[in-house]
């Protein structure tokens, strides 16, 4: 996957929500670094004739691989929930900083495709400016506006180089709306930057990282991953519910 690089909080984060970020994207590049390394093993038995060695390097192999997939969508989840929590965005943002490219693809096409089915007219993205990515290169920027161009999408680069508008309306929002900086970055009530929050974010599926857990490590070091199978978010009247979190509808 291609990282974002350097930073990965947006607001500021506690040293104990870094160190665990970095700990998950650490543990991830291990783990795809014993699959490089038993993938390896694999084809040095297969040469030799040794199928059985072979085979049992390769399903090391896969192990290692479907671990560091894992840790990486912990990753993803653990800076988004700290990115975008209550009082942090306003419901209208999706803050995309520390996620991979192919994450933040994922997140954004299907907040966009919740947005749509709400009648929601507009989103704004934080994409970063770069300053912390090698080369103080854009890598979310452009696979943003790839996506809007290949869903027919207008799209807008904010004043702010850091943050995308994207309207939804097919060209009746009348252009970018602006971003309140003052209440995004208001507490509100007692569960600002908790770990379950209201959010904008529909995150699919079941959650892959505890946080109740996470002092203890690894939440589920001691089992396999389980797949990313997508469910199919529920609604109630207020707004839609994934993966533990509401999200409220803007209109």
């Amino acid at each position: 996957m291609a990282s974002l690089g350097g930073k990965a909080f947006n607001h500021g984060p506690s040293a104990q929500a870094e160190a665990e970020y970095d700990r998950l994207r650490a543990a991830a590049r291990n783990e795809k670094g014993q699959r490089q390394h038993f993938a390896a093993q694999a084809r040095q038995a297969y040469e030799r004739g040794d199928g059985a060695r072979a085979h049992q390097f390769s399903q090391q192999a896969q192990e290692h691989g479907a671990a560091a997939d894992q840790f990486n969508r912990q990753a993803s989840e653990f800076i988004f929930r700290e990115n975008n929590a209550v009082g942090k965005v306003t419901p209208d943002t999706i803050d995309l900083h520390g996620q991979y490219v192919e994450e933040a693809e994922e997140i954004l096409e299907q907040r966009i495709r919740y947005a749509q089915s709400t009648g929601q007219t507009h989103l704004h993205v934080i994409v970063g400016q770069g300053n912390h990515s090698a080369g103080h290169v854009q890598k979310i920027k452009p696979k943003v506006e790839q996506i809007c161009a290949e869903l027919g999408l207008q799209q807008h680069t904010e004043p702010n180089q850091g943050r995308i508008f994207i309207d939804l309306t097919g060209g009746q929002a009348g252009g970018p709306q602006p971003y309140n900086y003052d209440q995004a970055h208001q507490p509100q009530a007692q569960n600002y930057g908790q770990p379950y929050y209201q959010t904008a974010y529909p995150m699919g599926g079941q959650p892959t990282y505890d946080h109740g857990a996470a002092a203890a490590g690894y939440p589920g070091a001691q089992q396999r991953p389980h797949g990313n199978d997508y469910e199919q978010p529920s609604q109630d009247h207020s707004g839609i519910r994934i993966c533990g979190i509401k999200i409220c509808t803007i209109m």
